[in-house]
């Protein structure tokens, strides 16, 4: 079986990999963009254990690593960085740090969801985020009529979008309540 400590970068990660029937070690250096990190992975037997610090811009080598049968393992960076005696910090130090960690069973797993669970939460971040827009349009809505004096209760709730259309605004004004009733009716 093979073992990997990857030190994880949005453009590229640095890794240092064991090979425990042979004893075999090395570094390295994968870029993702020229594909290396893709084919460096697709290359290996399954299962391979890959550990790496939590980190964002990561759930493409995630989902990468787990359709290939890898066994990812996610760790507490604050806790790796604290078992790490040495002061001076770099990539390659924090790679083979995270290996000796993960060989040694100290590494600090965190749980992390499977995929179906990121699936649902990334549904609600996205709906949290259409509501926001939605309350954003429709207090914009009610700002641009009470502004031009109509200062009639009906304004609120469904009725708004009947009302607001018929409010003379100058151009500017009018090209922004026509964007926000444009989004509104989406």
């Amino acid at each position: 079986m093979m073992i990997i400590g990857c030190d994880f970068h949005p453009s590229w990660q640095q890794i240092a990999w064991l090979d425990t029937a042979t004893g075999e070690t090395e570094e390295q250096k994968l870029v993702h963009a020229s594909g290396e990190a893709k084919k460096f992975y697709r290359q290996l037997a399954a299962p391979v254990l890959i550990g790496m610090e939590t980190t964002g811009n990561s759930q493409w080598f995630v989902e990468l690593a787990e359709d290939l049968g890898h066994e990812i393992w996610v760790g507490d960076a604050a806790q790796i960085r604290a078992s790490y005696v040495r002061k001076q910090k770099t990539d390659k130090r924090d790679a083979a740090h995270i290996l000796k960690l993960m060989v040694e069973g100290r590494f600090p797993r965190l749980w992390t969801p499977d995929r179906e669970q990121r699936d649902l939460r990334q549904l609600v971040v996205h709906r949290h985020k259409l509501v926001e827009i939605r309350s954003r349009v429709k207090n914009e809505l009610q700002h641009l009529s009470l502004n031009k004096g109509m200062q009639n209760r009906t304004n609120y709730g469904a009725r708004r979008t009947e009302v607001t259309p018929r409010v003379t605004v100058e151009t500017v004004a009018a090209c922004r309540r026509e964007d926000l009733l444009g989004c509104w009716r989406c």
